[in-house]
């Protein structure tokens, strides 16, 4: 069985939990204390030298890291990483996309809003430019999505679920969804996708 070392409210980490859920995957969750400094710990650094969750232990002992490799690891060979060789490009072009231009900016200020101890006052001269470059992301996807259902085309992916993860929390950061409709209409789709679960649920 696999083991996911995480954060509950950590979005690259409730990647995972997604998936797995709608894979029907069993698997066990170690809390790790980030905040605390945990994944600095010499015993966490043997399992991942980045220090950094999620972190996923495979069944054979090995560890995989990085939220994307993972989702990308446990999709292989279901209907949510397409075999079509141009559209499993596509599904890892907007996972790209998500660890460049968007998780940077709003995952970023979602994090100083949300955990950092002054509410992200210490970090307020960083913002603006968070906050710019986090709608330039949010108006690339909402482009995409007008001729679009999902953004590996037509077909719900882990290109959707990396997406969605700090998308449906970007109000946290101090983002505004209405100027983006589609996006809006989009997170509305993915969680009505069978068998989804809430940021909350843990197996």
């Amino acid at each position: 069985m696999y083991t996911l070392y995480h954060m509950q409210e950590s979005g690259n980490c409730y990647k995972q939990r997604l998936l797995m859920a709608q894979l029907g995957t069993p698997f066990h969750v170690v809390d790790v204390d980030v905040l605390g400094g945990e994944t600095r710990s010499a015993s966490f650094l043997e399992k991942n030298p980045n220090g950094r969750v999620p972190l996923l232990e495979l069944e054979n002992g090995q560890f995989l890291p990085e939220s994307n490799a993972v989702l990308f690891y446990l999709a292989d060979g279901s209907a949510y990483l397409p075999e079509e060789r141009l559209q499993r490009a596509r599904v890892l072009q907007w996972m790209f996309f998500e660890q460049y231009s968007h998780e940077p900016y709003i995952a970023v200020a979602r994090f100083w809003r949300v955990f950092s101890k002054d509410g992200g006052a210490a970090k307020e001269n960083r913002f603006p430019e968070w906050i710019e470059r986090g709608n330039q992301a949010l108006a690339v996807m909402d482009r995409h999505l007008e001729n679009n259902t999902y953004f590996a085309g037509n077909e719900y992916s882990i290109a959707d679920i990396a997406l969605y993860a700090y998308t449906h929390l970007a109000h946290e950061g101090g983002f505004d969804l209405a100027p983006y409709p589609r996006v809006s209409a989009w997170l509305d789709r993915v969680a009505a996708e069978p068998r989804h679960v809430t940021m909350d649920w843990r197996p």
